[in-house]
């Protein structure tokens, strides 16, 4: 598959043992040395033939700071890394959107090569060249652009993963089916990352940059930040997106923008997919709404989201704060969110 971006377009391989290629990767690349980020144990990332630094790194909102990205390129620079180097990222979607804002920012730009071994890095995180780290006002608040050069997304690294990551990459899935992508519900995982990245790679060929089109990638996010902020990250991002995206559709009900029965399917979909659906118990809707307000897509005076309508999803801005705590309030609670 190709993410087709000009002078910046690049491969996406889905499929066991495509980690595998890494050297034919890197030997296209030109590069004379790598350095390798990895969340996982080293026998996961192949030897990219040339001299490699290899650097230890965790997944987690914890570690998706600006000082991390800062250590990462004083270790860059520490190993004479050039930006006509490589720099390669092995983790979950933190790890990417670590690595690659650290590749953004080193020398102006250089080279990444991303393999994921999260469901949600697979699907989401590591395509279409959004860096980001977290700031405590709020979560990505501060990154920049930069496309990979090229995504290995090996399904081999899916087997062990444990339940709860299942679930979370499952969250970005069950928001693609509002967003454009066919129904994924029981298709083989290989079939579920294609088609996910299918979509986001037309989108983001259409708008790299976030202008228009690429919002709709957003769809229940606005909700889903919000939930990790307040819950101080006890809810994964995915968890929280399946939650955003029921709630982006009572909230499109609400302002008539869709009838009962697509509002119905949102939580449907949701379910199908085993996501949780509610709000966790005792949550601070002041909070919540305090949050959304610093999203990166608020525009004017009211609250921002992606909701679906007649024309399809789309960016809404100015929505009263009095529709949004009203649809908060009438959602479900869980303890267990």
């Amino acid at each position: 598959m190709i993410v087709t971006l000009g002078d910046r377009t690049y491969p996406v391989d889905i499929g066991a043992g495509v980690r595998g290629t890494l050297p034919d990767v890197v030997a296209r690349l030109g590069a004379r040395r790598a350095v390798i980020v990895s969340a996982r144990p080293s026998e996961v990332v192949p030897d990219p033939g040339v001299p490699t630094l290899r650097l230890a790194a965790r997944d987690g909102e914890a570690d998706k700071s600006l000082a991390n990205v800062e250590a990462l390129c004083s270790q860059f620079a520490g190993f004479g890394l050039t930006r006509s180097d490589v720099v390669i990222s092995c983790g979950g979607g933190t790890t990417t959107d670590v690595v690659g804002l650290a590749a953004a920012l080193y020398h102006r730009g250089t080279p990444v090569v991303h393999l994921p071994t999260s469901l949600l890095a697979q699907v989401d995180a590591s395509v279409g060249g959004k860096t980001a780290v977290n700031l405590p006002a709020g979560k990505n608040l501060v990154g920049a652009y930069w496309q990979p050069s090229a995504v290995l997304c090996d399904t081999e690294l899916l087997a062990t993963l444990p339940r709860r990551e299942w679930v979370n990459g499952y969250g970005e899935i069950a928001r693609a089916h509002f967003i454009g992508a066919p129904d994924l519900l029981g298709r083989p995982v290989a079939e579920q990352i294609a088609a996910s990245v299918a979509l986001k790679a037309g989108i983001v060929a259409r708008d790299e940059r976030d202008t228009n089109l690429r919002h709709i990638l957003n769809y229940g996010h606005t909700l889903g930040h919000a939930l990790e902020r307040v819950t101080d990250y006890a809810m994964r991002h995915g968890e929280a997106v399946a939650v955003g995206t029921v709630f982006a559709g009572r909230l499109a009900g609400t302002l008539g923008r869709i009838e009962a029965d697509q509002v119905a399917e949102h939580l449907e979909v949701v379910r199908g997919y085993g996501l949780p659906s509610a709000l966790p118990t005792g949550i601070d809707l002041d909070a919540l709404i305090a949050v959304m307000r610093l999203d990166k897509k608020s525009v004017g005076t009211g609250l921002t989201f992606v909701l679906t309508g007649q024309d399809g999803p789309q960016l809404v801005g100015d929505i009263d704060e009095t529709h949004v705590r009203a649809t908060l309030a009438d959602m479900p609670r869980s303890a267990t969110s």
